[in-house]
């Protein structure tokens, strides 16, 4: 009877060590993927790392889009009418991205400051912006929630 109930208890601890394992690979995998929400405002007052992968949103600043040479490099300036960040992103920008535009930007900082993106999201109609980007907008006195709200900066619709 003893013999079983040790054969019990040390398969119990694998089935927990091999459990532990696994959830810690998992954790270990998913760091690296989590990108966490900033605005320009979080970025200017230093509350975000600079090694750090993270998302940043806002407004694209009316007259700041630039293409930079021939290779699809584009900088463009994203606001939430506090605090200005200037984004560098290399690719093909989604359709609806254009000045006044809400966005949200992956990447991270360079060393030289500006925000380097790895990917770059336009909203998909005028009801939505994420819900950290309008709190910042509101904060801000920028925030109007109606059909107003696509065309702030760019005055169309």
């Amino acid at each position: 009877m003893r013999l079983k109930k040790r054969q019990r208890l040390i398969l119990a601890g694998i089935v927990v060590l091999l459990l532990g394992g696994a959830s810690a690979l998992v954790m270990t995998a998913l760091q690296d993927s989590v990108a966490f929400f900033a605005t320009p405002t979080d970025v200017a007052t230093g509350k975000v790392a600079a090694d750090r992968r993270f998302r940043i949103g806002g407004l694209v600043v009316p007259g700041s889009i630039e293409q930079v040479g021939e290779g699809g490099e584009v900088h463009f300036t994203v606001t939430d009418q506090a605090n200005e960040v200037r984004v560098t992103y290399t690719g093909i920008l989604p359709d609806l991205f254009r000045e006044g535009q809400g966005i949200v930007a992956q990447g991270q900082i360079r060393p030289d400051g500006l925000f380097a993106a790895s990917e770059v999201l336009a909203k998909h109609d005028e009801n939505y912006m994420p819900p950290e980007a309008v709190e910042a907008l509101k904060r801000a006195g920028a925030w109007q929630h109606d059909a107003e709200a696509a065309t702030i900066g760019d005055g169309s619709p």
